[in-house]
């Protein structure tokens, strides 16, 4: 199934330069599969060594974050709305 996945700033070097792609899978493991067919070398920016997302990256369907629904095995469906989110460090000194 087709969904849309909001690509972030830092990302775009991987989908030449696009902010948003198409891409399949029944969950979100199998879409992150293919993200990188199409586009190799962005999944090692969202998941790390073992597969999992990485701390500092945030994935939101439809608005809902994934570590509160079923994570990696969260199901998608047709038309749903994919955000990956880096998370942001800063702050005052």
């Amino acid at each position: 199934m087709m969904v849309r996945v909001r690509v972030p700033t830092p990302l775009r070097k991987f989908t030449n330069g696009a902010d948003e792609v198409k891409a399949q899978g029944n969950t979100v493991r199998a879409l992150v599969d293919d993200l990188e067919n199409k586009f190799p070398g962005i999944k090692e920016r969202i998941c790390d060594e073992t597969g999992k997302i990485r701390r500092f990256v945030n994935v939101y369907i439809n608005g809902d974050d994934i570590r509160f629904l079923q994570n990696m095995e969260t199901a998608l469906k047709e038309g749903d709305a994919i955000s990956i989110v880096p998370a942001i460090a800063g702050g005052r000194k």
